[in-house]
């Protein structure tokens, strides 16, 4: 069972209607109780860090990553995953990959302006093996975002886009993964990284 963590900032109709299509099982709640019997956790976001990070159950989700259940972190609940956010001042995260989450400039270095929010189908390049990226391949995805994951450690760095900078797409450290894009939104290679997330859920329950 697949619990979607509910604290008011989630899209979480569209999260919701993937896992329906994908055939999974799943709830949604705030209640910790609940979130901790779930065999997997999907944390989803928009809008703002500071005003998330104010509203998200902190110990809950610490409590569920220390019992190596698989959580992934989409659009900013991927960005809430690490160690401190700039968006109206710094501001601290959950800490469970190491890195920091900047704006895009809206400027290259030689000077050239570029749109921010970054919008559209930007590709894939996958960096580090994992079971997220399992049997599939560099595709297209969709973005929506202001600000974007500057990863300290590249062995936490799954995939990455290009768009004026390195975009941190997809990353993950043992049970814990994030993906910046909407995968809900990014067609058949979105779907196929959130069934694979759904069957690293699956193999973790057979071992438990």
């Amino acid at each position: 069972m697949i619990g979607v963590v509910d604290y008011g900032m989630g899209n979480l109709f569209s999260v919701s209607k993937a896992l329906e299509r994908l055939g999974a099982d799943y709830f949604i709640s705030a209640n910790k109780k609940d979130l901790l019997q779930a065999d997997g956790l999907i944390l989803p976001g928009v809008g703002s860090f500071r005003d998330a990070m104010e509203r998200l159950p902190v110990e809950t989700i610490k409590e569920f990553v220390a019992t190596g259940k698989p959580l992934l972190g989409i659009c900013l609940g991927m960005q809430l995953l690490f160690e401190q956010s700039e968006e109206n001042g710094p501001t601290k995260g959950l800490g469970l990959l190491p890195g920091s989450v900047r704006r895009f400039p809206g400027r290259t270095t030689e000077g050239e302006t570029y749109k921010v929010p970054h919008m559209g189908w930007n590709r894939l390049e996958f960096v580090n093996e994992s079971p997220l990226l399992k049997n599939v391949e560099e595709d297209y995805v969709y973005f929506v975002h202001s600000y974007f994951v500057d990863a300290t450690n590249s062995d936490v760095l799954l995939a990455k886009a290009d768009y004026h900078e390195q975009v941190s797409a997809v990353v993950g450290r043992d049970n814990v993964m994030g993906m910046q894009f909407h995968p809900e939104k990014s067609s058949k290679l979105g779907m196929a990284l959130l069934d694979n997330f759904l069957q690293m859920v699956e193999e973790r329950k057979a071992v438990r």
